[in-house]
């Protein structure tokens, strides 16, 4: 009977370039414990760089480590596995996921998936542009995306939740593998008997366990050394910023030994060792000559591969760090065991050798080994951190249909109909709803935009039940997709700009007037109804001109027209409460004489009008008149208006003091009437 262990008891696999380690252990709070360990070194060179060159050896390799692990664990069998791929196939890209809305607008957690989707989409977009200039026509696929940074209304933002804004976007980090690489060791894992439950990244695993979540707002880099392959991922301001990798490490020095020492593989494997454990070592070539060198003499042989080493690790680091070099390095991994690599890299890198260091067992102080003869140790971090990715995230592949189409993903049980939808190769712009046209004007001599409206969005059924973009799928769901519409063009009257408020209000001869506004549309003058079309330049008029108020008033143009007791032209401009007069042909009929007059008064009038006129038929005419009861004579005219009164009596009319009396024979007049002889004027200031 075997041990009783708590549940889920989880097998990660490292299936590395020299051996394959095998680590059973289960989670306990925030410890993660060990219960068995394994490791199987290659008998050949059945893999190379990280890759698998020899499917059935390896595949021997897995079932001997996980025989290994049964007899461990009492016999009990293991049948589901979380493994790992190396990084020497890994293409990250960084993709911008953007949306604007149409006003102001609350952030959802949707919103939010979208612009993270949209910046996988864009990530994939650039590796298949890569793809197409290499001439290579594999698939990958996307296994995984970090979020580097969030904006809002084109701001960095640490979490758009809750926030409102009329514009978000998000830089994604997305990492992808080719469909070989995967395929490769699925093939290999499952002619051992096992199921993969699990796959992430071999530097997404290291960096699980050797840089915890509170160091990543340092920019620092990680570096797991292997045989085939270095590691590299980059962490700052709380985020995984990149991932990559070179393909040497300590197989590129084993094989320098080969050459030199004329020795077999894994002679090569301890001489390459003597520097961390004695001073010479004796070997036989393969000629069975015997040899002896010192620690000194393997050093100098190996330092060139060292520095070159080093060095490609220093380039990648800076590379992925936007061209600068990091704070601080990490280095685990057998390779960076060896003597005088942390001090090239921190020389390469710029740093004091101490920012440069060689983990071992101090990074996983969360980490419980029950294992006899294993010891905590920085050759660990990767098969450990495998295990830790299955609390993360559980995944394999899986199959759904879309639009008829078989279409294979990478399952991280977190799969929406957007990631069928990517992976089918539907267009982005035929997901989410399409804004139909804008329209740019000027107004006022400022530029302006108008949105079109949205369309709809994508229609999407599952299993033939309506569905959103984000709906969650399952393995063999069929899913039906139908693109989204353009929305209606945007469209905007000159009435409905905030510029136009309808009317220009003025007084008409003491009437009060409300006249429509106009707007100077490329030179013509149009009404409120007018449609704005793009590239209009528009002029909102806020005056009348003396034409257009005869033009509106449907009135033939007349020549003595007064505004604001101005006399004006035709060009002349009437603002918003200005006053416009002239003289009223009805008020003239009354100086006009008359053959038939009863009236004593109307007479009198009639006798000032004719002898007015026989005088005006002399050229100038003499007028007597009392104003504020005192005589004033006005001449040099053949007529006179009320207006006239200025010229002759002393009245400051150039600053305002009050309501304006101007009383003609105890009535009320205006400025262009006529005056008699005798008239009674009053003009005054009322407070």
């Amino acid at each position: 009977m075997f041990t009783k262990y708590p549940e889920p008891l989880i097998f990660g696999l490292d299936i590395g370039t020299r051996s394959i380690v095998g680590t059973v252990g289960y989670k306990e709070q925030d410890k993660f414990n060990v219960v068995a360990m394994a490791v199987k070194h290659h008998d050949t060179r059945s893999m190379v760089d990280g890759q698998i060159h020899d499917i059935a050896k390896v595949s021997d390799d897995i079932r001997c480590v996980k025989e290994q692990l049964e007899k461990q664990l009492d016999g009990r069998k293991l049948h589901d596995v979380c493994i790992a791929a190396a990084g020497r196939v890994l293409k990250t890209a960084v993709g911008r996921g953007e949306y604007e809305f149409a006003e102001n607008t609350l952030v959802t957690q949707e919103y939010i998936h979208s612009i993270d989707l949209i910046g996988v989409e864009k990530a994939h977009e650039q590796i298949r542009q890569e793809l197409s200039e290499e001439k290579d026509e594999g698939k990958y696929y996307c296994v995984g995306y970090t979020v580097v940074k969030y904006y809002l209304n084109g701001y960095e933002i640490q979490n758009l939740e809750g926030h409102k804004g009329y514009k978000i976007a998000a830089d994604v980090l997305a990492t992808f593998l080719p469909e070989e690489v995967v395929g490769s060791l699925y093939s290999a894992v499952e002619k051992a008997g096992l199921y993969v439950a699990n796959l992430t990244l071999e530097p997404i695993a290291a960096i699980n366990t050797a840089i915890p979540e509170q160091y990543r707002l340092l920019n620092i880099a990680l570096v797991d050394v292997g045989a085939g392959t270095s590691d590299i991922s980059i962490t700052r301001d709380g985020s995984i910023i990149g991932y990559g990798m070179i393909p040497s490490a300590g197989d590129e020095l084993t094989e320098i030994l080969i050459k030199k020492y004329l020795v077999d593989f894994e002679t090569a494997e301890r001489l390459k060792t003597v520097g961390s454990r004695r001073k010479t070592i004796s070997y036989k070539d393969i000629m069975g000559i015997s040899h002896k060198l010192s620690a000194t003499e393997i050093l100098e042989a190996s330092d060139e591969v060292n520095r070159n080493i080093t060095k490609q690790i220093a380039d990648k680091i800076k590379e992925l760090n936007g061209g600068s070099s990091v704070s601080a390095v990490f280095v685990v991994g057998g390779g960076g065991k060896l003597p005088g690599f942390t001090s090239y890299l921190a020389k390469f890198l710029g740093l004091p050798e101490e920012r440069v260091a060689l983990r071992g067992q101090e990074v996983m102080n969360d980490i419980n080994f029950l294992v006899e003869d294993f010891k905590k140790d920085s050759l660990y971090v990767t098969p450990v951190g495998i295990c830790l990715n299955f609390y993360d995230q559980k995944n394999n592949f899986m199959f759904v249909t879309v639009n008829g189409d078989r279409v294979k993903l990478y399952n991280n049980d977190k799969l929406t109909i957007f990631d069928a939808a990517l992976q089918y190769g539907f267009p982005n712009e035929d997901i989410f709803a399409k804004r139909g046209p804008d329209i740019t004007f000027k107004i006022n001599g400022k530029t302006r935009i108008v949105r079109g409206y949205n369309g709809e969005s994508a229609y999407i059924e599952i299993n033939g039940k309506a569905a959103g973009m984000n709906s969650p799928i399952e393995a063999g769901d069929i899913i039906s997709i139908k693109k989204s519409t353009v929305g209606e063009a945007a469209h905007i009257s000159i009435g409905e700009l905030p510029e136009y408020n309808g009317t220009i209000e003025f007084t008409v001869n003491e009437s009060a007037m409300k006249c429509p506004k106009f707007a100077i549309v490329n030179g013509e003058a149009v009404s409120s109804m007018y449609e704005i079309k793009n590239d209009d330049e528009i002029i909102m008029q806020d005056y009348y001109t003396l034409e257009q108020l005869f033009k509106y008033m449907d009135i033939k143009p007349l020549k003595e027209v007064y505004i604001n007791n101005a006399k004006a032209g035709a060009e002349d401009r009437i603002y918003s409460n200005f006053a416009v007069t002239w003289i009223d042909e009805d008020k003239l009929k009354q100086y006009i004489p008359k053959d038939n007059i009863e009236d004593s008064d109307d007479k009198a009038y009639a006798e000032v009008s004719i002898e007015s006129k026989e005088e005006q038929e002399k050229g100038e005419m003499t007028l007597t008149i009392t104003v504020n009861k005192q005589p004033i004579t006005l001449h040099g005219k053949s007529e006179y208006r009320f207006v006239d009164v200025l010229d002759f009596y002393d009245f400051d009319m150039t600053k305002m003091q009050g309501r304006l009396v101007t009383n003609h024979d105890g009535h009320h007049a205006e400025f262009i009437e006529l005056l008699h002889q005798g008239s009674d004027i009053e003009l005054y200031w009322e407070k």
